[in-house]
């Protein structure tokens, strides 16, 4: 089975094993339909947790999981990543994507030069930003149109225009 991250539990929440985790989507309704989630902690994943109650937040959500009800056992998810099933998430519109997949994607200017290929991604208030790296140098791309000119997942490739500074 594929997962997908959706959060990081940072702390417990009271004596009956509410865990509070900051998320990594922006969809509120995603979160808000799921019925149970994973855990994994290093290489090692557990679960499905049947999701007994979900309050999300505008960075954060709580959860109460079923098998969880005190602060010992809660304790031991703090620093664990949250996950559910692949083929649980939306479907995205037309040029929109998931970090999963940009990450990983080579990055290549209009005229064919090589830049490396994104690392990561964070958001920022206004757009994501890609982290280039493996290049001459590491580059920070703004999720914008001036700059991300494609992306074309299947083949791999993110073509991209930079701007005076980048």
């Amino acid at each position: 089975m594929e997962f997908f991250a959706i959060g990081k539990i940072v702390k417990t929440i009271g004596l009956r094993g509410r865990l509070k985790a900051v998320s990594y989507i922006e969809s509120h309704d995603t979160l808000r339909s799921l019925e149970e989630v994973y855990i994994r902690k290093g290489n090692d994943t557990k679960g499905p947790f049947t999701l007994k109650n979900i309050l999300v937040r505008k960075y954060t959500f709580l959860v109460d999981m079923e098998g969880v009800e005190d602060i010992e056992k809660a304790r031991a998810f703090v620093g664990c990543h949250m996950l559910i099933s692949s083929n649980k998430l939306e479907i995205l519109p037309e040029d929109e994507y998931y970090w999963r997949d940009i990450t990983g994607l080579k990055v290549i200017t209009e005229n064919g030069h090589v830049l490396g290929s994104i690392t990561s991604v964070f958001p920022t208030g206004s757009n994501d930003v890609y982290v280039c790296s493996g290049g001459e140098r590491e580059i920070l791309l703004p999720g914008i149109a001036e700059v991300i000119r494609t992306i074309d997942i299947e083949r791999g490739v993110m073509v991209v225009r930079l701007l005076d500074g980048l």
